[in-house]
């Protein structure tokens, strides 16, 4: 029976990697359309879906988002906002804080090349009993904990400099 467990988790596994790839893939073929950079439509969206979630994004917060430093981020956000693509908002009291937002075109743009994916995994979920999908969500959560675990004490011993192209990528 073990041996059927360890088999069912790499086959799980295999299937993350896959949908991660098909992630990757189409935030590629997002930016061709958009004719953006990849790591800039990453931002856009990120930007995109925070505000959409009501937590909008602070820069620090999104060069932690996108993995870049805080001089690539600014960089970054610099040439957006000079594509209309964002903008930066001082909205809280406290006039420090800088608050990111998309420009109006971006989510429209957005819902135009995601839309028909959403609704075939919306369809594709439905076939789903929710106490399942709670299962799946949790799932996930521990998932990504224990990911994002595993990258801070990666980041705990590497040096800056030894993280990977995406620290300088703009």
């Amino acid at each position: 029976m073990r041996d059927g467990v360890a088999e069912q988790r790499e086959r799980l596994m295999e299937a993350l990697r896959i949908y991660g790839g098909h992630y990757a893939e189409l935030s590629r073929r997002f930016a061709a359309w958009l004719g953006l950079h990849s790591t800039d439509a990453t931002a856009v969206l990120e930007i995109a879906a925070a505000e959409e979630r009501g937590t909008p994004l602070s820069p620090a917060r999104l060069s932690e988002r996108i993995s870049l430093s805080t001089g690539a981020t600014t960089a970054l956000l610099n040439r957006l906002e000079a594509a209309g693509h964002i903008t930066r908002a001082r909205e809280h009291s406290d006039r420090r804080i800088v608050t990111l937002r998309s420009g109006g075109h971006i989510q429209e743009r957005a819902d135009e090349f995601f839309g028909p994916l959403a609704h075939r995994l919306d369809a594709a979920m439905s076939h789903y009993p929710p106490r399942f999908l709670e299962q799946v969500e949790a799932f996930m959560a521990d998932l990504n904990t224990t990911m994002d675990g595993h990258l801070a004490d990666q980041d705990a011993v590497t040096p800056r400099s030894l993280r990977g192209p995406a620290e300088g990528t703009s």
